[in-house]
């Protein structure tokens, strides 16, 4: 597998070794020593899936400590535009996103430790989601800005009034409201 970091310290993108033959294709999506060899040393104790249709907004969700996620996404299928927001306040890159396409037939993954807010716009039909964490959800610990945040300027992919969102996701404040316990 090939490791790249980004330019905001702490985020990763990871492309998988993938067998394809006339067949289909075999890669191992996690393998604990190799990604902690990479810089990933932290024990997943969950995986989740989504499966959403084109237009899906998920974003831009977190936890504070003690329960303070990092997770290693991917798509199964479809595409996705997938973002992290660094919101650790001694970063020198605080405020700054950075976004990566995950699809279904790139197989590359995406590293977000503890510290981020992260979401995803759907791009495709049919998309399946998937992705691990280190620590358990907490309803209380829940963290969030707004997916539109004039400030954070985030080119989602999607077309103007295309975004499908949650009740939860419509309410969430902008940016410049918002208070990192990072």
């Amino acid at each position: 597998m090939k490791v790249t970091k980004t330019d905001i310290e702490g985020l990763l993108i990871i492309d998988p070794s993938v067998f394809s033959d006339d067949r289909g294709y075999f890669f191992e999506s996690y393998n604990q020593a190799k990604y902690k060899e990479a810089g990933i040393a932290v024990d997943f104790i969950q995986d989740n899936q989504s499966f959403s249709r084109k237009g899906t907004v998920r974003a831009l969700h977190g936890q504070a400590d003690p329960f303070a996620q990092g997770k290693l996404v991917r798509v199964i299928t479809g595409r996705v535009l997938d973002v992290a927001v660094d919101i650790r306040k001694a970063s020198p890159t605080y405020g700054k996103h950075f976004s990566i396409e995950l699809s279904g037939d790139n197989q590359l993954q995406f590293w977000v430790p503890a510290g981020f807010l992260h979401g995803f716009s759907v791009l495709e039909d049919n998309t399946t989601f998937a992705y691990k964490v280190n620590n358990y959800y907490d309803k209380a610990s829940e963290l969030g800005v707004i997916w539109n945040d004039p400030t954070l300027n985030i080119d989602w992919g999607l077309a103007p009034g295309e975004a499908l969102l949650s009740h939860k996701d419509v309410l969430l404040s902008d940016f410049k409201s918002f208070i990192s316990p990072f």
